[in-house]
């Protein structure tokens, strides 16, 4: 079966297949540097929000966590031109979906993170006069970053993995960049083969990078 593949089409559609790789790295950088920071809002709203913030934080998590994440992807982009009047672009859209729908998820790890700290470092914060706010920022969120890396470049590994549900809105990530390749030169199971071995590649790198640095915390 192998014998019958013609890996030169690789080279010729290298360039575009290149160009889909970029998006979906971007994408996921994007979505993680935001979601992050979105889920940590979210996170501190649950936690020390007045219980209006912290109820609307909890519904806006659970609900997100709820859904699967092509039709929150189907529906941004499909609704919001309905009610704006304009298109905002696949690339557009899928960065936008991507960052709401991760800060859900990240917001649940930094959460777990910022409970995982002991008390006590909060009431000694307290002793020294620190506010809530003074004691969330300088004392208990580095102390919950640090033990939770792992986590978070665990979700974004899933992260990068879900980013070829972009495929459904025709963004042009690394699967579409594939397919269109394949389509043109009328072989598909070779560039699906190389879009498979570029996602396994990367993965398969970032999981170790992962399990080196949670043995190096032990």
């Amino acid at each position: 079966m192998f014998a019958a593949l013609d890996a030169s089409i690789l080279l010729e559609g290298l360039p575009f297949i290149l160009a889909g790789l970029l998006f979906s790295l971007k994408l996921t950088l994007v979505a993680m540097s935001g979601g992050i920071l979105f889920g940590t809002a979210l996170a501190l709203a649950r936690q020390m929000g007045p219980r209006w913030l912290a109820a609307t934080a909890t519904v806006y998590v659970n609900v997100m966590r709820s859904i699967p994440l092509v039709m929150v992807i189907l529906w941004f982009f499909l609704v919001i031109p309905l009610l704006t009047g304009r298109p905002i672009g696949a690339e557009n859209s899928a960065l936008i979906t991507f960052t709401a729908f991760e800060a859900a998820f990240f917001a649940e790890i930094i959460r777990a993170g910022i409970n995982s700290v002991p008390r006590g470092q909060t009431w000694a914060a307290e002793a020294l006069g620190m506010s809530r706010l003074q004691t969330m920022v300088t004392v208990v969120l580095p102390q919950a970053f640090r033990a939770m890396i792992p986590l978070l470049l665990t979700q974004t590994i899933v992260l990068f993995q879900d980013s070829s549900l972009v495929y459904a809105i025709g963004a042009k990530d690394l699967l579409k960049a594939a397919d269109i390749v394949g389509k043109n030169y009328n072989r598909p199971v070779e560039l699906y083969l190389f879009a498979a071995a570029l996602y396994f590649a990367i993965c398969f790198s970032l999981s170790q990078m992962v399990k080196s640095f949670a043995g190096g915390r032990t």
